[in-house]
Formats: C-alpha cells, structure tokens, sequence
C-alpha cells in the first residue's frame, strides 16, 4: 500500500470531499427525540425504538434510518434534484416512522436540546464508546456526553459548486450564513429541565467541545482554497480513534493526524474514518454539509431546507444573501445566545427570508412559499425564534400588557406534537 503524505490527504481531500459539478441537488438529515407520551420524562429504549421501526419496513421515500447514541433516531434523506422532491419524499418518510411508532405511545419531537431528560448513553457501537472516552479524556466529558446524546439538528446537504471558483464562493457564503441559520432556527433554550439563558443550547455544547474539530473551518475573513483549509484543519487535528489490524478500536492514540501522517503510518482508510470525526459547523463530504441548525417542531423542519437552499442555488438570492450576512458572519456566540433578539442578525434574516421566498417558485418549489412565510411571519419579522416562546425570553413590556410586543398569535410552547411538554 502506497505510503499516505500530506499531498496525498490534499489530493483525496481537493478530488473527493470538493467534487464539483452543476449546482441543485439538495438533501437533508432531520434528528428527533423519541419520547413517551405516557411519560415525557422517561427514556425511551432505543432497542425498542428500533424494533418498531424495522418491524414497519423502509421508509417509502428512501431515506435511511440510524440512531445516536443517546436513542435519537436520524431520517437522512436520499439526494434528490431539487428541493420539492425532498420534501415531499421526507415528509413521507417522517410520517411512516411516526405511523411505526405511535401504536406504542412514542413520538419524535424536534428540540435542538433534550429539554427535559439528563443524557443517557445507549449506543452499542464501539465508536461511540471510544467517542465518549476521548471526550472524558480530553476534558470534555460533560459537552461530550450532551453532545452525543442530548442534542439534535437538522442538516442540510447541497452541492460544493458548478467549479473551483464557484465552490469557493459557496464555501465562504455558507460559513458566513452559519450565524444567520443559528439564529433563526434557534430552538434550545432548555437543557434537562434548566433554562440556559442561551436561545441555542445545542450551539453553545458544540462550541465548547474540542474546538479542534468544531470550530468553523473557515474563520477570521480566511480566504483562499477551501481544499486547502479543510486539509490544514485535518491534519491539525487530534485524531480520535483508530481500529488495528486485529479489529480492536482504541481511543485517543494522543497525536493529531500530521503527527500519525509523519510516523508513516495511516492508510488511506484511515483519513477516511479521521474526516468522520470532525464536525464543525460547515463540513465538506463531496457536499456542502450545514450542520448549526437546532432540530425544529415537526411542521417547521422544510423550511432551513428550503432557506438554505435558496440561498445557495439560486443566483439573486444568492447575490442578496453575500451582501446581507457579510457583516454577522463572525457573530457564532451572539447567535446562539440572542438568536434575532440581536438586531443586526434580525436584518441579515428579513433580508434573507425575502430572497429565499422571491426565488423558491423560480425553482420549482413554490408549494413551500406558504409554509416558509408562516414562519417568517411567525418569527423572523418579529426578531424571534423558536426559543423565544419560553417564557424566560418574553419581552418585559409584552408581560406588563402594554401591547408593545403584541404576540397574541405567536405559541407558547416550541412543541406543536405535544404542548404539554416540557413543563
């Protein structure tokens, strides 16, 4: 086998994980909490999660079905060729598994933290057992252990651009619209049963774990080769794991991968599994991967799908969507804190909401304006979020009855499924 070099990770990382080609393919990753209606504040078993969903078939639409290791169940998406046609085939998805699983009185709720529930390890893979040491080991046994098994998102997959060029500017739009997306879709406010004063909690668990493997890769105005950041970003980083030649996994072997590379060491197999554990905010699979966005109440989950989208694949949208997040592409922390209580967030989104709405007919998906406008009416003309119906955010004037923050249609509770949970 032909010794792995730097040039060699660069090669695998400009060929493979930056392929280009004509713009439009969209998927998603939707994760949920499985939750007990007979009992919100107990854990479900993921064996018997599992059970009832195999027991149901495969999802019509394609999608395949994985769980995390705390019991959230995963519905990732096949690509599709626009965005209406994902929608349509997850949805479908989506409900068969609600369908599989309500004779049994679960549900999947969408939170982007655990808003009652302490984590609980369930997973079975070594992986993620492995995971779970070298986040112990490395001082991060507590985000580590939320992480895995307390928070869930929606992730949504676009293409890396029609060339190198256009994968570059893709490239930097989606870093910079990271803030953006975390503020608008904000949805975890609560984290096992404790206000966080944080309208994402999620983003916040991501940030302050091992920041060598999910911070954003592009960061400080960076510029340049996207091939060549994330292979810096790489090589730079702790490797997590590794699996010997006799099928054992050990965990943290305590070098970065360029310290391994520079023993003569990993295989190309091995670059492979070192990519999947890294996790920043925007990573690149072959595919542009979003993954700052909180998971929503159920109705809510198309329309990050649809924004982003749009903001990627059509042009004026596009154009609009530069020239808006260009001043709050650096605001990850007041993101996740403010969410659109932050003023200069709150424009960048009412700009962007307007463009993604002006250009979702143009792409054949006019049957998501509606929804996409219930939203944006909901919450982002308003500077609000999901996390904004916690009570812990209501404005001090609306709760004095001055009617100067008049939300008398907005919910009060982020669960649509369930309104009677979490209390």
């Amino acid at each position: 086998m032909p010794r792995l070099t730097e040039d060699g990770v660069y090669q695998h990382i400009y060929g493979v994980c930056f392929k280009t080609g004509p713009p439009g393919t969209v998927g998603a990753e939707t994760e949920w909490f499985v939750v007990d209606a007979a009992d919100r504040a107990a854990h479900v078993p993921a064996r018997r999660v599992r059970m009832l969903v195999d027991e149901a078939g495969p999802p019509p639409g394609g999608s395949a079905v994985t769980y995390e290791p705390g019991g959230q169940l995963e519905l990732s998406s096949a690509p599709f060729r626009g965005v209406s046609e994902l929608h349509s085939a997850l949805a479908g998805d989506i409900a068969h598994v609600r369908d599989a699983l309500a004779p049994a009185g679960l549900d999947l709720v969408g939170h982007g933290v655990d808003p009652v529930r302490l984590p609980r390890f369930q997973a079975e893979h070594p992986r993620y057992g492995c995971m779970r040491d070298y986040f112990s080991a490395g001082g991060f046994a507590d985000a580590g252990l939320a992480m895995m098994c307390s928070t869930a998102s929606v992730q949504v997959c676009l293409d890396i651009g029609a060339d190198r060029a256009d994968a570059a500017r893709r490239w930097r739009l989606t870093h910079a619209l990271g803030p953006l997306l975390i503020a608008a879709f904000a949805n975890s406010p609560l984290k096992a049963g404790r206000r966080t004063g944080l309208r994402s909690s999620r983003q916040a668990i991501w940030t302050e774990l091992d920041p060598c493997r999910t911070l954003p890769v592009l960061r400080d105005g960076a510029d340049g080769d996207p091939a060549e950041a994330w292979t810096r970003y790489a090589l730079d980083a702790r490797v997590m794991l590794v699996k010997t030649a006799s099928g054992e996994w050990v965990s943290d072997p305590g070098m970065s991968f360029k310290e391994w590379l520079d023993k003569g060491e990993p295989g190309q197999q091995d670059l492979d599994y070192h990519l999947s554990t890294l996790f920043p905010p925007v990573r690149p699979r072959g595919w542009l991967e979003l993954r700052m966005i909180d998971a929503l109440p159920a109705r809510y989950w198309p329309v990050p799908v649809a924004v982003a989208a749009a903001l990627l694949d059509d042009p004026a949208a596009s154009r609009a969507a530069e020239e808006a997040a260009e001043p709050v592409a650096g605001l990850w922390a007041e993101a996740a804190r403010l969410g659109l209580a932050d003023a200069s967030l709150a424009a960048a989104a009412r700009t962007c909401f307007a463009a993604a709405l002006d250009a979702l007919p143009r792409m054949g998906a006019a049957g998501l304006v509606p929804l996409v406008e219930e939203y944006a009416h909901r919450y982002v003309e308003r500077g609000r979020t999901p996390a904004d119906d916690d009570p812990a955010f209501a404005p001090a004037s609306a709760a004095s009855g001055d009617g100067a923050h008049d939300h008398h249609d907005a919910p009060t509770t982020t669960s649509e499924e369930d309104p009677t949970w979490p209390r």
